[in-house]
């Protein structure tokens, strides 16, 4: 390809790229499946390989990442990023309101209502319409330059499509993890033996200053733009609108308030119904609608007069610690846990809150009998916040971190630089075997969805599961005579097992359970090395080759394959059939939890396109069927589908699902 059609490629891929992501991200449609959509960028990431001159700043490849960032530049900011004054009461926020009054005289104003999320506060430069310069809130006068990992944030426009748009502008907005991706990455991190992390804005903060952008990406970071300067326009409110205009995402949840009085509506309208987001908030934004009038207030040396934040109280209570109970993971980590006396907090009853390692029960000096308080903001597990000294009983002693095992009695390690602490028995400590098989089985890994928790521990009490190869030299028998167990159970269970045999070689690979080897880096071993003997065979440098394997994984697939034990449970699992390699044409699935099942779609969806859905389907090994019939399992039914399929599927007894349904059924 010469260079000049080369161009003429890049500019039609770029233009058809941005398309479709405007499409998805802006209006929450598809016109295209995902592979399709994948397929035109790879195609364009081959091309600005072949011809790197003729990469753009804009280009839609700049949303994967890859670019290593050793040191970040900083930036002074054209307008300072100022923080705003906080209050926690309605009588602080009326007087805040006294005080616009009199600055303003005569003047009639009204409020600019906007929830505070809770992220990273971030300064987005645009020139001819194109990105150009992302940086942090820093001091306030001066920021990091991010502009390349901000760029992997896919609602943040690299080339604005309207029309309109100022020279050269500056908008503002808030980077922020949703709570689905923070919890999705916190429990890839337990499964694979990292410690948790501790909460959303942290580690959108942390992510945002990554040096590998390719992470960034992954980490799937969202904005919400809130703030335009740079540009003439009368009021917040028709700058927000413009920022909407332009295809900035925009959080919907803004109002315009004619007075306090409605401010505090909004206020208390948003304190539990916030909880519904996808995304932490720990507050609201009030700020004076019209720009002339927040000029004319001005600012104090900290913050600007015309605008305060209102602070929700997060949910607490006290009530006594009781007693700390230890429990052992999969890898051994060693967590604390709080039983504490019963105590009604946002809606529930607490009677157990997280303390997550030694250093936490240090840093509370938590004692046995102390009244502690609880807290649960967004948090789905309550956090120990503090203790009443005041209300301790002199005579009580300073918990003490276990120094054993409380489930084999070894004595615990704590590695230099790590939280935790681990009980290295992992040969002969149940909660780790059993752990591991449960590792093994799960969907994302063996999916074995016949067998249960219950039953590992009923195998392994009857000492007929020592590791996850024993789960295919179970007979009959064995299986039949335990607790609860019939013909069919039995039959199923064993059914699932075999079954199991089929599941591709990256899954293999997860399930077994190698420290720091998640789902994804699991994917990218089984691709270079397509089987399990070249991966053991692997040297450390053959490992750090692969694209995003670092030293710490490297040594952690050395040091799986360097144990002896681990060795024979591969020869076993091979002699039992399951694959350990992979077929170089074969597809690497999401999951298999639609394995064997056989849909229909039919219909207008509302977050996908019927193609798109298809590809959902096939990704998570679901089959597609294109009639009715009594041997298909499921009709995926949309809004406008024709009532003759409707009708027919109800005769035959076919299972009709929603959209919504369909995606609870994948975990999406």
């Amino acid at each position: 390809m010469t260079e000049e059609s080369a161009k003429l490629r890049i500019e039609q891929l770029t233009k058809e790229i941005n398309y479709h992501n405007d499409l998805y991200y802006q209006k929450d449609t598809s016109e295209i499946s995902d592979q399709q959509f994948d397929e035109l960028l790879n195609e364009l990431i081959a091309l600005e390989k072949d011809f790197p001159q003729l990469k753009q700043d804009d280009s839609p490849t700049q949303r994967v990442g890859g670019t290593i960032t050793k040191n970040f530049e900083t930036v002074s900011h054209k307008y300072p990023m100022l923080s705003l004054s906080n209050t926690y009461s309605q009588e602080e926020l009326r007087d805040f309101d006294k005080r616009v009054a009199k600055g303003l005289g005569e003047e009639v104003y009204e409020y600019i209502c906007e929830l505070k999320f809770d992220g990273v506060a971030l300064s987005l430069t645009y020139e001819n319409g194109i990105l150009k310069r992302a940086v942090t809130r820093g001091d306030g006068e001066k920021g990091d330059d991010i502009t390349t990992n901000a760029k992997t944030i896919r609602t943040i426009p690299l080339k604005l499509q309207a029309n309109g748009v100022p020279n050269e502008f500056e908008v503002r907005g808030e980077v922020f993890m949703p709570l689905a991706v923070f919890d999705r990455l916190n429990k890839e991190r337990e499964d694979i033996g990292e410690v948790p992390l501790a909460n959303p804005r942290n580690t959108a903060s942390g992510t945002l200053k990554m040096q590998d952008s390719s992470v960034v990406a992954s980490r799937k970071l969202d904005c919400y733009l809130y703030s335009l300067l740079g540009e003439n326009t009368t009021t917040h409110g028709e700058a927000v609108k413009m920022l909407e205009q332009w295809g900035f995402n925009v959080s919907p949840t803004y109002r315009l308030c004619k007075n306090v009085e409605e401010v505090i509506q909004y206020i208390e309208e948003w304190e539990e119904k916030r909880f519904q987001l996808p995304l932490e908030t720990d507050g609201i934004v009030i700020k004076v609608n019209n720009h002339q009038q927040q000029e004319s207030l001005g600012f104090t040396a900290k913050s600007p007069r015309w605008a305060i934040a209102y602070k929700y109280k997060a949910e607490n209570a006290s009530t006594r610690l009781n007693s700390i109970t230890y429990q052992v993971g999969r890898t051994g980590a060693i967590t604390p846990v709080a039983n504490l006396e019963p105590v009604l907090l946002a809606g529930t009853t607490v009677k157990r809150a997280s303390l997550h390692n030694a250093n936490e029960i240090a840093r509370l000096d938590l004692h046995l009998g102390d009244l502690v308080y609880v807290e649960k903001g967004g948090e789905i597990i309550p956090k120990i916040t503090g203790v009443d000294v005041s209300q301790r009983d002199k005579k009580s002693n300073a918990v003490e971190f276990i120094t054993t095992c409380p489930e084999c009695d070894t004595v615990l390690i704590r590695q230099e630089g790590e939280a935790m602490h681990y009980c290295p028995n992992d040969k002969g400590c149940p909660p780790q075997i059993k752990g591991r098989v449960e590792h093994f089985i799960q969907r994302k890994a063996m999916n074995i969805d016949s067998l249960g928790e219950r039953t590992i521990d009923l195998l392994y009490n009857e000492g007929l599961l020592k590791d996850p190869a024993d789960l295919y030299h179970l007979t009959y028998d064995q299986v039949y005579n335990l607790e609860g167990f019939k013909d069919l159970s039995t039959k199923n269970l064993l059914a699932g097992i075999d079954q199991s045999k089929e599941i591709p070689f990256d899954s293999v690979l997860f399930a077994l359970g190698i420290r720091y080897v998640g789902k994804t880096v699991a994917e990218k071993l089984a691709k270079h090395f397509l089987s399990i003997d070249a991966l053991a065979g692997a040297s450390f440098e053959d490992l750090i080759e692969v694209p995003e394997i670092g030293e710490r994984i490297a040594q952690s697939v050395q040091d799986f394959f360097g144990d002896e034990d681990n060795l024979k449970l591969v020869e076993r699992l091979k002699e039992a059939g399951v694959k350990l390699v992979l077929d170089e044409e074969e597809e690497v699935l999401n999951s298999h939890v639609l394995s064997e099942k056989s849909f229909v779609i039919s219909g207008v969806f509302e977050n996908f396109s019927r193609d798109a859905l298809k590809e959902v389907v096939k990704k998570n090994g679901g089959k597609l069927v294109s009639g009715i019939s009594g041997k298909v399992d499921y009709l995926l039914a949309g809004d406008k589908m024709g009532p003759s399929k409707l009708e027919k599927a109800k005769n035959l007894g076919v299972q009709i699902i929603s959209e919504k349904e369909f995606l609870d059924m994948i975990n999406y």
